[in-house]
């Protein structure tokens, strides 16, 4: 029997920060339905895919009902008929209908959510989990980065850096990284409350004490990876999302960084003093802003050898923008966010483009998330290699790691390559 796409359905949901987004519902021939909801970032590179929103007084200008109506309008006449085991085919008849280089005639919200629920009624219909379907025997669980002191724009306080992470580095298997992982996130809510600060969290589930400096977080995850047992750099690194865009000025060309203002040297330099401080540091995302490729290409050069270093706004899980990366010799890993370009099809080049070139790939949520685990399959099924997904807490990012668990459970745990780093970096 010849199964085909029979109807697309959407609806406008909210996410974890209230905010409108698109849920798409597909549904086979055979029967078969599934549905996808799309995450929205508040930290967005200019060089995104558009989030088609509807401007005007309803829901200050967020609501995503034109998006909705282009799901239940034009994709899904165009759509009606085709091979939903076709993905490509699938992305290429959103993309060309569009007919834009951003998606922004009928939003990469509406093309995105279209993607993944089809992919997801393709793979139920086939009667396999969406990481057997996409990514068939070779699987693998990833290295997982947790948020769990949010700055910039994630909290409202006296931090500039967006994220400070921790990562599972001396593990068994992803159960016990993400259990050592807990057990920090609960020693580091002890510490803050020691420290006198509230314990409050920020959009993706980290706290957000009102601290004075970077530095002051830092050495209060030291603190708290001691204090659950564990050694810093041995057993938990740490990671930060500096996020530099949001606190770079256009007009002066300079970093107004907490109390400092700073050109691009200045800030190197304030870098290189960081990860001397604290060598637990092994991951650095968008040190500089996503338009200062030169100090960023700077930045690689005199840590690339040492450190893993993650471009995101720079390159917003773009092929063309990847490539020019690899020649600029800009990072060595890349983000990898779904609606920063709007198609699984898209995204899948973005990695393979990647690790042909000897970078690292990081799958990654948005601070505005949903209850939808897809990333936690599509990480395992492309062996993203790594993911961040929040803090343990809140429902919308913790759901993403009980998936890992239960895929966990269902393939086996993986010995082979636990910790997943450009092939230079140091691990203590």
């Amino acid at each position: 029997m010849t199964v085909y796409v029979e109807k697309l359905r959407a609806m406008e949901i909210f996410d974890s920060r209230g905010n409108p987004t698109v849920e798409v519902e597909a549904t086979l021939s055979d029967g078969t339905s599934a549905k996808a909801e799309v995450p929205s970032g508040a930290s967005t590179g200019e060089k995104e895919a558009v989030e088609l929103r509807d401007g005007g007084d309803r829901l200050s200008g967020k609501g995503v009902m034109n998006a909705v109506n282009n799901v239940n309008g034009p994709l899904n006449e165009a759509l009606k008929g085709k091979d939903p085991f076709n993905q490509a085919a699938i992305d290429n008849v959103m993309i060309d209908l569009d007919g834009t280089k951003n998606k922004a005639r009928l939003g990469a919200n509406a093309i995105l959510g279209v993607s993944m629920a089809i992919a997801r009624a393709a793979s139920k219909s086939k009667k396999e989990p969406l990481y057997r379907y996409l990514g068939g025997c070779d699987l693998e669980l990833p290295q997982t980065f947790h948020n769990v002191i949010n700055g910039g724009k994630h909290a409202d306080n006296g931090i500039d850096i967006q994220e400070f992470m921790i990562t599972a580095v001396n593990k068994i298997s992803f159960r016990d990284g993400f259990e050592k992982i807990v057990n920090t996130y609960h020693a580091l809510k002890k510490v803050i409350e020691d420290a006198g600060f509230e314990t409050g969290l920020g959009d993706e589930g980290g706290f957000a004490p009102n601290l004075k400096s970077s530095e002051e977080a830092l050495k209060m995850l030291q603190k708290a990876i001691i204090k659950a047992g564990y050694k810093p750099g041995k057993d938990i690194a740490i990671a930060f999302d500096a996020a530099a865009s949001s606190f770079y000025n256009k007009e002066d060309g300079k970093y107004h960084f907490e109390d400092h203002v700073w050109d691009g040297n200045q800030m190197l330099d304030y870098y290189e003093k960081l990860l001397k401080e604290f060598p637990e540091i092994v991951s650095c995302e968008d040190p500089f802003d996503e338009n200062d490729w030169t100090n960023f290409e700077k930045f690689t050069e005199r840590f690339g050898s040492t450190h893993q270093v993650v471009a995101d706004d720079n390159v917003c899980t773009n092929p063309e923008l990847v490539h020019k990366a690899i020649e600029d010799k800009l990072c060595n890993a890349i983000l990898i966010k779904l609606n920063q370009i709007g198609t699984i099809t898209e995204t899948l080049e973005t990695i393979r483009l990647a690790r042909k070139n000897g970078m690292t790939t990081m799958v990654s949520h948005r601070s505005g998330e949903t209850g939808d685990t897809f990333i936690a399959d599509f990480t395992v099924a492309t062996n993203g290699g790594q993911l961040k997904s929040g803090a343990p807490a809140r429902s919308e990012r913790v759901e993403k790691y009980n998936r890992l668990l239960e895929i966990e459970e269902q393939i086996g745990i993986q010995n082979e390559r636990l910790n997943h780093f450009p092939n230079d970096v140091r691990l203590d």
